[in-house]
């Protein structure tokens, strides 16, 4: 079976380290610990590695978050992905800073990369690793804050939500959504 894990982010240097990118920051990591690379094609970089059988495929969409859904859209085809083997990683303000929560369905919560997804799939039924980034920000500043870099104490912290996103990662794609949510949200 092939999986397609989507790490939600925005390309450039400048939005390397910000709370939008902690998705591209978990497949980038879950790329090293697998020892492949990306490769830059269409809408996005993609990556792929082995798992007990199964194709995992990494994609980092170069549309920008707000067109997310159309590297989605077209690698999911590419690829022959149904929507039960497709994850997505998200920076979520609603979770505090370091929770993970999985969720096989939901609204998009007003993250505007999750709304492009729906909108072009036409469904809001996909997995998706919702990754707290916390809520710190005056009213009316969400987008200066997930815009913004993560704090010293925060990036230690990094490692140790990556590691776990990994775990959550492969037990998805080994045992299932169900069993993952048992598992591993709080």
């Amino acid at each position: 079976m092939n999986f397609l894990i989507v790490g939600l982010g925005n390309i450039g240097p400048e939005y390397l380290f910000t709370r939008h990118n902690i998705g591209f920051m978990a497949v980038d990591y879950l790329a090293k610990t697998k020892e492949v690379s990306f490769k830059q094609d269409r809408l996005g970089a993609i990556s792929s590695y082995k798992l007990k059988g199964h194709t995992i495929y990494l994609l980092k969409p170069s549309t920008f978050m707000n067109l997310s859904g159309k590297a989605v859209n077209y690698w999911c085809q590419q690829l022959k992905i149904e929507k039960e083997r497709l994850l997505i990683l998200t920076d979520d303000i609603a979770l505090p800073f370091e929770t993970l929560r999985l969720k096989p369905k939901g609204s998009s919560g007003g993250h505007n990369g999750l709304k492009s997804i729906e909108g072009v799939l036409q469904t809001q039924e996909y997995g998706r690793l919702r990754m707290g980034v916390g809520s710190d920000f005056a009213k009316g500043r969400q987008a200066d804050f997930v815009l913004s870099n993560f704090n010293e104490d925060e990036i230690g912290l990094i490692p140790f939500i990556l590691n776990r996103s990994n775990d959550i990662i492969d037990c998805f794609c080994l045992e299932g959504i169900q069993q993952t949510m048992n598992k591993y949200n709080q």
